[in-house]
């Protein structure tokens, strides 16, 4: 009797490790790259407007460094972050964070769409720009020494800093 309990223990153990490992290789997670690593924008739908082409442009660049000057998928910063990924997108937009304030349409913050500015002063200068990708949420390049991110409108650095947001004309 213990003899075929004995047996039957790695058989069951077997067949559950099998089990396992096989809707593991299924998984999607297992399969799918990781688009962080791909630097080239990802697949648009065909649906979008060009500012949510822009912003899952911008997103698809999460994790590219900060570089002052920079517009390129080796380095941004705020404003050459927004540029890239709207020309990407298919629209031509200025290049400095001024420059874009000033081409922009002001909305409401409860109007916002992805793809939309939002403009931040610190130290009393108006001097950053994000790019609303909705939820409450923006991508930016926000300062040396960090990278591309994600942050949230709400926080209470990002509220207290946020001036306007506007919409490329």
């Amino acid at each position: 009797m213990i003899t075929q309990t004995a047996r039957k223990i790695p058989i069951f153990a077997l067949t559950i490790t099998m089990l396992a490992m096989g809707s593991a290789c299924s998984s999607n997670a297992v399969s799918k790259p990781d688009q962080r690593l791909n630097r080239e924008p990802v697949p648009i739908a065909q649906h979008q407007n060009t500012g949510e082409r822009a912003a899952e442009i911008a997103l698809s660049q999460v994790g590219v460094p900060y570089r002052y000057g920079g517009s390129t998928a080796s380095g941004f910063d705020c404003s050459g972050l927004v540029q890239y990924s709207y020309q990407r997108a298919g629209k031509n937009v200025p290049r400095t964070t001024g420059q874009l304030w000033s081409s922009t349409s002001t909305i409401q913050r409860n109007e916002l769409q992805a793809g939309d500015l939002l403009f931040f002063s610190f130290e009393g200068k108006m001097s950053h720009v994000g790019m609303y990708v909705g939820g409450g949420r923006f991508v930016h390049a926000p300062s040396s020494g960090k990278q591309v991110s994600v942050a949230k409108l709400g926080s209470s650095f990002y509220s207290a800093a946020f001036v306007r947001a506007g919409r490329p004309e």
